[in-house]
């Protein structure tokens, strides 16, 4: 929750969108991509008055302490996963 930046200081329940990734998959321009784009998911649900006040949180999660189906990935494996899919 978070107060409205307005006179009467009412509350506001705000967005909170947290995106968990690999460290190194993403670059700072694909990450502000994300988050541009996730908030305008969340404003296309709940109105433009949440633009202000939508938190989207990107946590980086450091190469090898991911796994999926017992498999630790790193960075390159995404990519090379993201490159076969394209092809």
């Amino acid at each position: 929750m978070v107060l409205a930046p307005d006179k009467k200081q009412k509350e506001i329940n705000m967005p909170l969108v947290t995106i968990d990734i690999i460290k190194d998959v993403f670059t700072p321009a694909q990450k502000q991509d994300l988050v541009e784009r996730v908030t305008d998911a969340m404003v296309s649900v709940e109105g433009e008055a949440m633009r202000p006040v939508t938190w989207v949180r990107i946590m980086e999660v450091e190469q090898g302490d991911w796994a999926i189906g017992g498999q630790v990935l790193k960075a390159a494996d995404v990519h090379a996963l993201a490159s076969a899919n394209a092809a």
